[in-house]
């Protein structure tokens, strides 16, 4: 993704900034980004898009050029913007490790700076993480749909623009792709581009067997073969094991791709002709508008598939337009320089936020195992002040609307703390990981949640519960705020 301009950002997050600044309000503030609900009706999500974020941020500045079109709006005081001259992102962010599993109330990202940088900063981080938090959810979905098969981004050309294209290949491979058709993709993010020919290749030869055999001269380890441009059975597999079995005698491989027609027939009737020919070895890749339902009945339908092409519903978060995470205030400076906690009521309890800087803390069984996640009061400044839950002992937690549901649980195990600091005064402080680390990190933590919450159809609800301490907290908050009313 190229650099992005601090201007990057709603226009009222600068109109409340310039506010800030001159009713002498810019104190230190925490907020913290969480989402409501999972996307597809599903039971868990994946947390992405934060090296994005963090790399955006070293970088997010207003340019002179900025300043100039800020200033020829007549919106904002001189002084206001000699301010944003100097603007850069000066505070610290705490966030869960990218590719985390996740749920909803839950914070993943927590800032801690001057009010103005929480604001400014908002737009940019909810655009970066949304988007690749619904892509890496979707793509997770397909990979264990898929039985964790080999999954290949194919989804370039359907795409929202050249940002969504890139965007989307990131945040699949941190999902479970294996690959993306994206060569600038491949290229930025060090993974593997991956692709077969075009029904074009074989309509530009004479026969289907000429085509196929000059695409293996050209790329002679395991070429795969379109096969479904005229005839998939009665021609396209007939030549690909004509011209296959002569890649086997030279000591290599090969397989095909379906791109039309019945895949499950037509992947069965492959198959028996590549047994019968002696191809045992050869390959089946699918592509076509798939997306993890009709990957699953496949599966379960025993087709011999050995790979998935995914595109558009992939790419585009299919039926789910967007991520619904948010980002709230829970804590500010007041007049005497002591943070205290904050909360926005509403009339709906799942939309009364949760005060406070929080940690979460995972809650496993003995053997490893995710049972809950629990949302504890954090002291930031005061780290030996925190609230601590301690293996052996019994709890009572709270459903995080504050309402009667609750449930006692005695800790198998110590609570694994998930936020963590990324980056301190401005500086980054955690190490990079790579792409590869951050798929294989997404990979480990799904094996952790039983089977129940990973379900397509009629998830189990995994369970988010507040402390007592922070529910009394945040029942003391609502009533002081209802009583100002």
């Amino acid at each position: 993704m190229e650099t992005l301009s601090a201007l990057f950002t709603d226009f009222y997050e600068l109109t409340m900034a310039q506010g800030y600044w001159k009713k002498d309000k810019n104190r230190r503030a925490v907020f913290e980004m969480f989402f409501r609900k999972h996307p597809f009706r599903g039971g868990y999500s994946i947390f992405a898009g934060l090296e994005t974020l963090l790399a955006q941020l070293k970088t997010f500045t207003f340019s002179d050029d900025d300043i100039a079109y800020l200033r020829s709006l007549n919106f904002f005081d001189q002084a206001f913007l000699e301010y944003l001259k100097t603007f850069r992102f000066s505070g610290d962010l705490y966030a869960m490790d990218e590719g985390s599993v996740v749920f909803p109330q839950e914070p993943l990202i927590r800032v801690d700076s001057s009010l103005i940088e929480c604001q400014v900063i908002e737009g940019l981080l909810l655009n970066i993480v949304n988007f690749q938090s619904l892509i890496a959810t979707k793509t997770a979905r397909v990979y264990l749909a898929s039985g964790k098969g080999g999954v290949m981004e194919f989804g370039l050309r359907r795409a929202q623009g050249p940002d969504g294209a890139m965007s989307a290949s990131r945040a699949a491979i941190v999902g479970g792709a294996i690959g993306t058709s994206n060569t600038l993709a491949a290229k930025e993010f060090g993974v593997k581009p991956m692709g077969t020919m075009a029904h074009s290749w074989v309509m530009s030869f004479q026969n289907e067997e000429e085509a196929f055999r000059a695409y293996a001269e050209l790329y002679p380890v395991h070429p795969i073969f379109l096969i479904d441009t005229y005839d998939t059975l009665k021609s396209g597999v007939v030549n690909a094991i004509k011209v296959g079995r002569e890649i086997i005698e030279r000591g290599g491989s090969f397989g095909v791709r379906l791109d039309s027609g019945d895949i499950h027939y037509l992947s069965q009737a492959v198959r028996r002709a590549f047994d019968e020919a002696g191809c045992e070895k050869a390959t089946i890749a699918v592509s076509n508008d798939l997306d993890e339902s009709i990957i699953s009945t496949l599966v379960n339908q025993g087709a011999p598939i050995n790979s998935w092409g995914v595109g558009t519903r992939m790419v585009t978060g299919g039926d789910e337009a967007s991520f619904n995470g948010v980002y709230k205030l829970t804590a500010y400076e007041n007049e005497q320089g002591s943070l205290v906690p904050a909360i926005k009521v509403s009339d709906n309890p799942e939309k009364t936020t949760n005060p406070a800087v929080k940690q979460v803390l995972r809650l496993r069984d003995g053997s490893g195992m995710a049972l809950a996640d629990i949302l504890s009061v954090d002291d930031i400044d005061n780290p030996a002040a925190a609230e601590k839950l301690t293996a052996g002992e019994n709890y009572v937690f709270y459903h995080p609307s504050a309402d009667y549901r609750h449930f006692s649980h005695t800790l198998e195990a110590p609570p694994l703390p998930l936020l963590k600091k990324q980056i301190e005064g401005g500086t980054r402080i955690s190490r990079k990981p790579s792409l590869t680390e951050l798929q294989k990190h997404c990979a480990a933590e799904l094996e952790t949640f039983d089977l129940r919450y990973k379900r397509l159809l009629n998830p189990h609800i995994y369970k988010v519960a507040v402390t007592q301490k922070l529910r009394d907290l945040k029942l003391d908050l609502i009533k002081t705020c209802m009583g100002d009313v």
